[in-house]
């Protein structure tokens, strides 16, 4: 399984739903859906796999504000991780 991204709106702006794995290819599908500017957090509870850039991408979505919600453990400790070591 790949990549696969919902989007529910709320009242307070666009919640991005990702399941799945997030590999090299599907980078550029993320990061389109990100710079939709009403993005407001992320659910991440059915994300199984991601790599190094997907991490990347995530610590930087959430220093500009969107929120990660139900991050695995894993990828939680690698984003503060890529963090302490920029």
């Amino acid at each position: 399984m790949t990549c696969r991204i919902d989007q529910i709106s709320t009242e307070h702006g666009l919640v991005l739903t990702i399941s799945g794995q997030i590999a090299m290819e599907d980078l550029e599908v993320v990061r389109t859906a990100l710079d939709e500017r009403r993005v407001v957090a992320i659910e991440l509870s059915e994300l199984e796999l991601v790599n190094r850039e997907a991490v990347r991408l995530l610590a930087q979505a959430e220093a500009a504000g969107i929120a990660l919600r139900s991050c695995p453990a894993y990828i939680r400790e690698w984003i503060t991780n890529e963090r302490t070591s920029n």
